[in-house]
């Protein structure tokens, strides 16, 4: 009875005094026991019982009382094996799963841990049991586990699937995820807390790198100079990297839900050749196209795709990398343009240098006719015609050598304003129906030129925009200083830094982009038969480049066309023209002529004996050097042939200099200054001159070399 309870001792009903004490001491130390125990009926009969004990304290946290509950576990012989064994089989499934299992007290105090856990934990069981769950992690974790497990007590819910980091016994450190429920007595009383902890260091750690990993990707593909689409099997865009609007001009969000085959030239006909290869191949490399963009112009893209698949080997949709490569397609086009003018210029280079020396003989033969005739000769005017139909020839030859890049002939110091001024003036008299405007920088950086490749270069822009302007029209002319960076002066292989700019802009017809692809060709024209050569602009271009320069043309059909011109700034300043005789002087001297061709030496000799001097004749260049080495003291001067075929110019130039270091040596060619004639000129040739030639200025060329300290 209730009344014969109260006021007696626990411990009396204990089997046990010692069991009794020891159960007081685990609720001294920590707060609360849960366990079985035998205790003792009224009749002196033992039962086993499950006890539930918690001690109670004060404000102050003095203890007041033990709060405990009691169950029989056991009614008789057949009930008590049967629940022993069920609890048996109980804690064999708790062992064998690899999850840890725990119970503790109201505390957090372990009462049962299952291997799993003790390995986890990295303790025996006999130093878990009756060991903190709080114990084994540092301060913060430590408090969220009693914020976690003081709220199932609160509310009796359980928890679910929480991480925190555990401290094993060697001080190692591991991520767990654990659960943890309410355990209730059968009065449905708070007795403690049943709990599952899994290691999940692993887990977190490949998760964590699998992060770490998708960044790394994003990054790369964000960072991808190519765009980069996956489509799905309708051809839709289901995925883009933000750079497609770099390439096709379509925002990362416009281009989701878009078919793939709107950025095609040919749209569906394209799609079906790369579907054909991805099909038949599984792959498409590097596959040239054009994509139009959204401003509809077209743009070269090379492609690679692949088709994508699910994990069991399903075709799913495609994946693209789209790289545009219309700049490198240009340059590509510029660098195939300039081998084949670098070929074609050497063929033109050498017919100009056969042609000149032809020209060379009827100037020579003209020139030493006129000087015995005068005026009322009969045949005076006819050879004053032979004489201007070789200028003409030698003009053509000039186009020829300027479209080869060999044209320069004499290199000074230049104001491309005055130069510019002069050759505007000169066309605007015979083109009155043309509007010429110029602005013109003030202070323009000074280039060195060969004024008269330069003028016929303007000149022969000026007459292109003359016929792109039938009836009328305004041609404007400007020039500035600017400088030019190396991503400008890359495609053209040239230095960057200053030049000076010119622009010629006129108000005609305009071109399409085919046509301006080819306008600087030899001989590519839009003139009807006969009415042009087609080596104007492509001597223009050779000119230009011959002289460092750049030449850019932008021209749109119906708009008109602008050609600017870049010639590298110089640092030299502008000499004063020395002015020569008019008429030929009679001089005396001897002269040692060296040329390969026949007529060339003949008219060059009797051309020289006009004017005065002595001749020696040499038509190699070893003979040269057996008539140099016995007549050294006797020779004045040396005409030397650039271009012989058993020893060229310059190296009997390098045997007679080794002869006499002061010789003095004009040399003559039908190429030109450039290349091959400059190295010799560097190395210590006092002159040189063009062929063909008539004798006044062979005269004028003799005595500049002679006259020169």
């Amino acid at each position: 009875m209730k009344d014969e309870v109260l006021g007696r001792a626990t411990i009396e009903f204990w089997q046990t005094k010692q069991r009794a004490l020891e159960v007081m001491e685990v609720l001294r130390n920590r707060g609360s026991w849960v366990g079985e125990l035998t205790a003792r009926r009224k009749d002196g009969s033992m039962f086993d019982a499950r006890v539930s004990a918690r001690m109670v304290v004060d404000k102050a946290g003095k203890p007041v009382c033990i709060r405990s509950s009691f169950t029989a576990v056991t009614k008789d012989k057949h009930t008590d094996g049967t629940s022993r064994q069920g609890e048996e089989k109980y804690r064999t499934i708790l062992e064998s799963i690899e999850d840890g299992y725990f119970e503790t007290d109201i505390a957090g105090n372990f009462t049962f841990v299952n291997d799993s856990l003790c390995r986890i934990f990295g303790y025996r069981k006999d130093e878990l049991m009756g060991m903190n769950i709080r114990q084994f992690t540092d301060q913060d974790n430590a408090r969220k586990l009693y914020q976690i497990t003081n709220d199932v007590y609160r509310t009796w819910k359980p928890a679910r699937a929480f991480d925190y980091e555990i401290i094993k016994k060697d001080e190692s450190r591991r991520h767990v995820e654990a659960s943890i429920s309410p355990i209730r007595d059968p009065y449905d009383q708070p007795m403690g807390f049943r709990g599952i902890i899994r290691d999940v260091t692993e887990k977190r750690q490949m998760e964590a790198e699998l992060i770490r990993t998708k960044n790394l990707l994003q990054n790369i593909l964000d960072s991808s100079i190519d765009g980069i689409t996956a489509t799905d099997l309708q051809g839709r865009v289901i995925s883009a990297t933000p750079n497609i609007k770099d390439i096709i001009g379509y925002d990362q969000r416009e281009v989701i839900g878009k078919k793939v085959n709107t950025f095609y030239e040919k749209g569906v006909e394209d799609e079906k050749k790369i579907m054909r290869e991805l099909m038949a191949k599984g792959e498409l490399r590097n596959h040239e196209m054009k994509f139009k963009k959204m401003d509809g112009t077209l743009i070269d893209v090379n492609i690679s795709a692949s088709l994508l698949k699910n994990e069991r080997g399903e075709i799913i949709g495609t994946l693209g990398t789209y790289r545009d490569i219309t700049g490198k397609k240009k340059l590509e086009a510029q660098l195939l343009q300039s081998h084949k003018m670098e070929a074609i210029g050497t063929l033109a280079g050498g017919i100009a240098h056969d042609f000149n020396n032809l020209l060379m003989g009827i100037q020579g033969y003209t020139s030493l006719m006129l000087m015995d005739i005068g005026p009322t000769h009969p045949h005076y005017e006819k050879l004053k015609g032979i004489e201007q139909q070789v200028k003409n020839g030698a003009e053509l030859t000039k186009q020829l050598l300027g479209f080869a890049r060999a044209g320069k002939y004499e290199v000074k110091p230049t104001n491309i304003n005055d130069l510019i001024e002069k050759t505007s003036n000169m066309f605007g008299r015979t083109r009155k129906e043309i509007t010429i405007s110029s602005r013109y920088e003030k202070d323009i950086w000074i280039v060195e030129a060969d004024q008269g490749q330069i003028e016929q270069a303007l000149l022969n822009l000026y007459v292109n925009a003359w016929q792109a302007m039938p009836g009328s029209g305004k041609l404007y002319l400007e020039t500035e200083n600017v400088t030019l960076d190396v991503d400008y002066v890359k495609p053209h292989h040239v230095e960057p830094g200053r030049y000076v700019k010119i622009s010629v802009t006129d108000t005609g017809v305009g071109m399409d982009k085919a046509t301006q692809q080819r306008i600087f060709d030899p001989f590519f024209t839009t003139k009807e038969m006969g009415r042009g050569t087609g080596l104007g602009l492509a001597s223009v271009y050779g000119i230009i480049t011959n002289h460092g320069g750049i030449i850019d043309v932008y021209s749109k059909k119906g708009e008109g066309t602008i050609f600017n011109i870049y010639l590298p700034a110089s640092e030299k300043q502008i000499r004063e023209a020395k002015k020569l005789p008019e008429e030929i002087p009679k001089w005396s001297g001897r002269i040692l002529l060296i040329d390969d061709e026949g007529m060339v030496v003949d008219v060059g000799s009797q051309m020289l004996k006009k004017m005065g001097y002595e001749i020696l004749l040499a038509r190699s260049g070893k003979e040269a050097i057996e008539l140099y080495e016995e007549n050294k003291d006797k020779i004045d001067l040396v005409i030397l042939d650039m271009i012989m075929p058993d020893m060229g110019g310059g190296e009997t130039y390098d045997r007679m200099k080794e002869i006499n270091p002061d010789i003095k040596v004009l040399l003559s060619s039908g190429y030109n200054i450039d290349g091959q004639a400059t190295e010799i000129l560097k190395r210590g040739c006092n002159g040189f001159i063009q062929k063909p030639f008539d004798i006044n200025e062979l005269s004028e060329r003799i005595r500049e070399v002679l006259d020169r300290q």
